[in-house]
């Protein structure tokens, strides 16, 4: 029997979050595959849109909130018209806290947001893409957490929780929706070099010490968690659904 490819033939694939960073890297990654993409930001994904562009895929770039349940419906609606169908979902958009103060002096405001974006707005895409797909026959969700909701981090409750949530939300549709022929599954990569953790990274002290929790004593790259995306992408993993994979340098062998 040949072994299944992981050449993308032109599916349909869905990347948030895809002006910058780990999402930038993903849609480029995908396009080289052969996927055709819809680029979903809240910020301008047009640079993005250019790159991918420049290497020959087609793609549709839109700025939605994906934490809005009307601008979720009109990305899937604009996506569908463009391209017929969805095959495949990437739910990268997340926002980390932006103070990390201690839980008891955290505003309800900003746990709202965290959640709204990086949990609801992963249920609204997977929900909305979801209904295309049982129609369509089939398809593969992609979601991405952080070994921040398997593991606890002080001061970043918020984060956590909403991470561990993106990956119990994975567990329950991989078993809801297996017998629609879709597959969903998580990544949870650890820290990695994004703008995220640029402030993280210019200061010597703080940067050395988190690389010394980490096995492999440095920060990940967008290229070491592009590869386990198009392996979940592909027909290469038709059998993987409900599986978590934590991409970490180590961090949680520990």
């Amino acid at each position: 029997m040949n072994s299944p490819g992981f050449q993308l033939g032109g599916k349909c694939t869905l990347v948030t979050g895809s002006s910058r960073g780990l999402g930038r890297a993903i849609a480029l990654e995908l396009g080289r595959q052969g996927a055709s993409l819809i680029l979903v930001d809240i910020l301008s994904p047009e640079e993005t849109a250019a790159a991918v562009e420049s290497i020959g895929a087609r793609c549709l770039p839109m700025q939605s909130d994906v934490s809005d349940e009307a601008s979720v419906r009109n990305m899937i609606d604009k996506a569908i018209s463009a391209f017929g169908r969805v095959d495949i979902l990437v739910n990268n958009a997340g926002i980390t806290q932006t103070d990390f103060m201690p839980t008891e002096d955290t505003p309800v405001e900003a746990w709202d947001r965290v959640i709204q974006v990086n949990l609801r707005g992963t249920f609204l895409c997977s929900k909305h893409v979801g209904k295309s797909m049982i129609r369509n026959g089939g398809g593969s969700i992609i979601n991405i957490a952080s070994t921040a909701g398997v593991t606890g981090v002080p001061r970043a409750a918020a984060y956590c929780a909403s991470k561990a949530g993106v990956i119990l939300l994975t567990k329950s549709l991989a078993l809801e929706w297996a017998k629609h022929n879709i597959r969903v599954n998580a990544i949870a990569p650890h820290y990695l070099e994004t703008e995220l953790t640029r402030e993280l990274r210019t200061s010597e002290k703080v940067y050395e010490g988190l690389v010394r929790q980490i096995p492999m004593r440095r920060f990940g790259r967008t290229d070491e968690i592009t590869g386990t995306v198009l392996l979940l992408a592909s027909p290469a993993s038709s059998y993987v659904t409900g599986s978590l994979f934590v991409i970490d340098g180590g961090y949680l062998a520990q």
